[in-house]
């Protein structure tokens, strides 16, 4: 059965090798936003004639058509996940890099009234949102350790 990377690469007529549906499968599959090195590391399990170089191009080329996502969550690595439909927002644990999807139909509402607010009717959104779990912040506190500044990409 096709992943749903698969038939959106066939839908923009992209040749299909072996090693693309690998890559596609593996993408279609993550639960995560894996980067490069961790979609590499899936793909050449399965298939070690993988190279790394072909993960990088297959990922540049779904990019470029549309099919993938790339999402900057700090850490300094691009991470990937499929071109969304529907909103969905981003939560990401400074911490552990952990990302939490969500969505939430009072927060679109919310940013559709201050949109409308400004003058604007929102065509897209955009939402990443950067914390830290609320017990270890404590933990920190209490320990008098002060928590490392994390900037959230640019």
């Amino acid at each position: 059965m096709e992943s749903r990377i698969e038939r959106l690469c066939i839908e923009r007529r992209l040749k299909m090798t072996g090693q693309r549906r690998i890559i596609a499968r593996v993408l279609s599959e993550a639960t995560d936003h894996p980067d490069v090195e961790e979609l590499y590391r899936r793909a050449s399990a399965l298939d070690a004639r993988i190279s790394i170089a072909t993960v990088y191009r297959t990922v540049r080329l779904l990019e470029e058509k549309g099919i993938l996502e790339r999402r900057d969550f700090g850490g300094g690595r691009a991470r990937y996940e499929a071109t969304a439909h529907g909103h969905h927002y981003h939560l990401i644990d400074v911490d552990s890099g952990r990302v939490i999807e969500f969505a939430d139909p009072d927060l679109e509402t919310m940013l559709h009234a201050l949109a409308s607010r400004l003058g604007f009717d929102l065509v897209s959104m955009r939402l990443e949102l950067f914390g830290r779990r609320a017990r270890v912040r404590d933990e920190r506190a209490s320990a008098g350790d002060a928590a490392p500044p994390v900037q959230a990409p640019r």
